[in-house]
């Protein structure tokens, strides 16, 4: 069974902050190799969608619907509703997930 992914604008705005790091301080190759893992990972989403775990800053909220993958250097935070995995976060795993968080309840 395959599920509809989502991405919500938060996301949206999180992968286009990170391409304008990426590019400007790595370069477009490396843009475009993390991209292709981020997408990869995506995809995979769709038919695996309970293959990721529930982060660590989540789990003592017994939040079991939300989950998360690991692409290359980047974290995709998604939530699964029904047939449909709604990706809310694509970060680097070095950030904080705690600041992030604040940080993103405020841009509400």
């Amino acid at each position: 069974m395959s599920f509809q992914v989502v991405f919500l604008n938060s996301a949206k705005l999180d992968l286009q902050e990170l391409r304008a790091y990426v590019t400007k301080n790595l370069g477009q190759e490396t843009w475009q190799l993390s991209y292709r893992k981020l997408k990869e990972s995506v995809d995979n989403l769709g038919a695996f969608p309970l293959k990721g775990k529930v982060p660590e800053e989540i789990q003592s909220l017994n939040l079991t619907q939300y989950r998360q993958v690991i692409s290359g250097v980047n974290r995709i935070i998604y939530e699964i509703r029904q047939q449909t995995v709604f990706i809310h976060i694509v970060c680097d795993t070095r950030k904080d997930m705690r600041s992030l968080l604040i940080k993103r309840l405020l841009r509400v």
